[in-house]
């Protein structure tokens, strides 16, 4: 009976040791791909990409991304290139709540998608 009452106990600790949280670091919006974290921050006139993988930053200083952005029937299409721990592109975008993000990401040659949706 000892060990039908400890099976619980076990396994939600288990859960929590092997979970991991998806808080954002910088204001943006976190989505989860194949055990990486890509955060995406949006501003008006800049669109940032941080990546992380179990909370250590990724080096993105060879990678690539190109973000489209879905505003209604609007597309804008944005290249992203490395900028210190982060991917980067400056201009003028159309960042409304509701908007929709898809980020191809290029990280040492694998290329993998996030799709984002703004608050």
């Amino acid at each position: 009976m000892a060990a039908g009452l400890a099976l619980p106990v076990v396994g939600r600790l288990c859960l929590a040791a092997g979970a991991h949280d998806h808080k954002p670091l910088y204001g943006g919006v976190v989505v989860e791909v194949k055990d990486v974290d890509y955060e995406r921050v949006a501003r008006s006139t800049a669109t940032e990409l941080y990546l992380r993988d179990h909370y250590k930053p990724t080096d993105v200083s060879k990678a690539s991304a190109k973000i489209t952005l879905l505003t209604g029937s609007e597309r804008q299409e944005v290249m992203l290139k490395p900028a210190g721990d982060k991917l980067e592109a400056t201009g003028s975008f159309n960042v409304a709540p509701g908007t929709k993000a898809v980020a191809v990401v290029t990280v040492a040659g694998k290329p993998a998608t996030a799709r984002f949706t703004l608050k």
